[in-house]
């Protein structure tokens, strides 16, 4: 078994975004954007669904445009993952995002404008039952706080939040999560630990415009990972200038290094060396596509050769350890009489992972 920490969570409140639950305690919803144009929309029905299959609990869509809020209400009717509208400057289109069947808005209240306009986005949202997102984000402040701060830190951050917060609360809404993102790491982290301590409601966490896909990861792990350390975060967003659906893969890796949460195959490989007996990247990397389908979490070692391969494979649900010709196969712990022809490895791996995955799958049937 491998040796999980428990993470003590910062008690929050608990709002839902259609059916999924985010705060006091819920599992972790890892969120994603679509990067379709909204107004194509079979393109962005495709993507939701794509976005949908690869584990993401919530989808934003952004809505600039009024054509975008009539594409936005079909949309809408064709999928069934909670959709969450992102909408700036014009309130308008907020109060149509809540018509036409919004699970929860996303609103920066400084960019909306005079607060009669936001006043009236709440109500509607209040009389709907819809939350919303207070989202600060440090590349967006008002302008009246970005000049008493000078330049974007923590403090303006969360200035910007508890000032929206209040309005909230005078109007008694509560409803609402809040993000204080910065593409900065640190001036995020901070952020959110100075608002963590002041605020009770749910906190969505993440880095904004991270960047590409390898750097963006690596950034957005650093933030979130720090984060929820701390017991921060009730939802997030990788935020990759990259495929959407990397977003969620990112988010669930996060989750599970730091056993908050789990879905599909743990791989856990070695980075080779000249011990390997067979090749452990093409085997690693193929079978991580052939077996992105399942959501099923399953522990899998693959590894080269017997130093490390052994002890690796008692501990994971499968495990394959390197050999001569010939590799050893684990299962729950237990070596199995049969090894696994080195040049046929991939195909009986996926064989047996996916029995596996099935018979978890039965079991957690009867369970129910």
């Amino acid at each position: 078994m491998k040796t999980k920490k428990n993470i003590n969570r910062r008690k929050s409140d608990r709002i839902y975004v259609g059916k999924i639950p985010v705060g006091n305690n819920a599992p972790i919803s890892i969120q994603s954007m679509t990067n379709t144009r909204t107004t194509n929309i079979l393109e962005t029905i495709n993507q939701i669904i794509q976005l949908q299959k690869v584990g993401a609990d919530i989808v934003r869509v952004s809505i600039p445009t009024l054509k975008d809020a009539e594409s936005f209400k079909i949309i809408k009717k064709q999928v069934s993952v909670p959709l969450v509208a992102d909408i700036h400057f014009d309130y308008r289109l907020a109060l149509k995002a809540i018509e036409y069947g919004a699970d929860c808005l996303r609103i920066n209240p400084g960019n909306i404008g005079n607060k009669k306009r936001v006043s009236e986005i709440i109500n509607y949202a209040k009389n709907k039952n819809i939350p919303i997102r207070i989202g600060v984000n440090s590349g967006s402040l008002e302008k009246d706080i970005l000049k008493k701060h000078k330049t974007p830190t923590p403090e303006a951050l969360v200035e910007s939040a508890l000032r929206n917060i209040e309005f909230f609360d005078t109007l008694n809404f509560n409803q609402f999560k809040v993000s204080v993102k910065s593409s900065d790491v640190f001036l995020a982290i901070e952020a959110y630990k100075i608002l963590a301590k002041k605020i009770t409601q749910p906190l969505h966490i993440g880095i904004t415009e991270a960047g590409g896909l390898r750097s963006g990861t690596v950034k957005s792990s650093i933030g979130i990972s720090s984060l929820l350390t701390l017991g921060i975060g009730d939802t997030l967003r990788v935020s990759l200038a990259a495929d959407p659906i990397e977003e969620v893969k990112v988010g669930y890796d996060i989750l599970k290094a730091l056993c908050l949460r789990s879905r599909g195959i743990n791989f856990i490989a070695c980075p080779t060396c000249s011990r390997q007996e067979f090749d452990v990247i093409n085997t690693v990397n193929v079978l991580e596509k052939k077996l992105e389908d399942i959501s099923t979490p399953i522990d899998v070692s693959i590894i080269g050769c017997i130093v490390n391969g052994i002890g690796e494979a008692k501990t994971a649900t499968l495990g394959l350890t390197g050999n001569h010709k010939y590799s050893a196969f684990y299962e729950n712990g237990i070596r199995q009489k049969n090894k696994l022809k080195n040049e046929e490895i991939i195909e009986q791996m996926e064989n047996k992972i996916r029995k596996k995955a099935k018979e978890l799958d039965q079991l957690n049937y009867y369970k129910k």
